[in-house]
């Protein structure tokens, strides 16, 4: 049995512990706030972005002069997935979740035969990923130093993108995070970006006449309809990171809270023996006399 230092030392310990977590609760509750105002903002517009990409990728169809971006390559032997994480963790199975989905998706191309490469955004996912797939690496965006993300950081990372597309380098581009959906429910999420998916049944845009054609239209929007795509999945992941945080120190508070519990009980108990055992040494002292 532990003594009573000990016992007083733990309690005091976990109380200190508490009072961190707690105030980690507290600040992400905050954060989560602004982060999720932002990412449920920028859904309608990535919504109606993507429909007007799609209505002028249908009416395209398979044009020999649609761009690259939307025809592709011809080929799907070489993937690129962009793989989007917090740069902190302490925030539950968010960064976790989401690496398991792409080495998931990871390990099923290469036993159909196909070529993955890794960019990772965030360095708990690439920590996660280095132990598998270390090997596959090309690449890793630093946002340690950037409070609040915004469309230029979106636009960097799109533009590297881009740039090994036309050198050439993948076929295939996907991107991974986490869907915001409440404080206890984030869901891992895989978008295709490249080439550009037309949604089954989208509308062919026949009631417009578009100038100077679909197709350079097309060629102009694509490569930000890329970097719309990762902007609003970095919304996505901070407003999930900080649900997940929330409830994980949420979590951690009151556990810690149960265990000073336990602790108390068990010093209670233990310092009850010791002075029962005291008062039998007394009395069996004095009866000895």
């Amino acid at each position: 049995m532990p003594n009573l230092k000990d016992l007083k030392n733990r309690i005091e310990s976990v109380k200190s512990t508490r009072k961190i977590t707690k105030a980690m609760q507290m600040v992400a509750a905050a954060k989560l706030r602004r982060a999720q105002d932002a990412a449920e903002s920028a859904r309608p517009y990535a919504e109606r972005f993507d429909a007007v990409l799609s209505s002028l990728a249908a009416a395209v169809g398979d044009s020999d002069s649609a761009p690259r971006l939307l025809a592709g390559t011809g080929s799907d032997k070489t993937h690129l997935l962009v793989v989007m994480t917090a740069e902190r963790g302490l925030c539950g199975g968010f960064n976790g979740n989401i690496a398991k989905r792409a080495r998931q998706d990871a390990d099923r191309l290469m036993g159909e035969g196909k070529t993955v490469k890794i960019l990772t955004v965030g360095k708990k996912g690439r920590e996660t990923l280095r132990r598998t797939h270390g090997d596959h690496f090309v690449a890793h965006v630093d946002l340690t130093d950037v409070k609040r993300v915004g469309y230029g950081d979106a636009s960097g990372i799109a533009a590297d993108v881009l740039k090994r597309f036309d050198a050439g380098e993948f076929d295939v581009a996907t991107i991974y995070f986490s869907r915001f959906e409440s404080v206890i429910s984030q869901v891992p999420t895989a978008q295709q970006i490249i080439p550009f998916q037309v949604p089954e049944g989208a509308d062919a845009g026949a009631l417009y006449d578009y100038e100077p054609s679909e197709e350079g239209i097309l060629a102009d929007l694509l490569p930000r309809g890329v970097a719309t795509a990762i902007f609003a999945a970095l919304l996505e992941n901070g407003a999930s990171e900080q649900g997940a945080r929330m409830s994980a120190m949420d979590n951690a508070t009151r556990n810690a809270g149960d265990m000073i519990d336990d602790l108390t009980v068990e010093y209670n108990r233990s310092r009850q023996a010791v002075i029962t055992n005291e008062l039998i040494e007394i009395i069996s002292g004095a009866e000895a006399l």
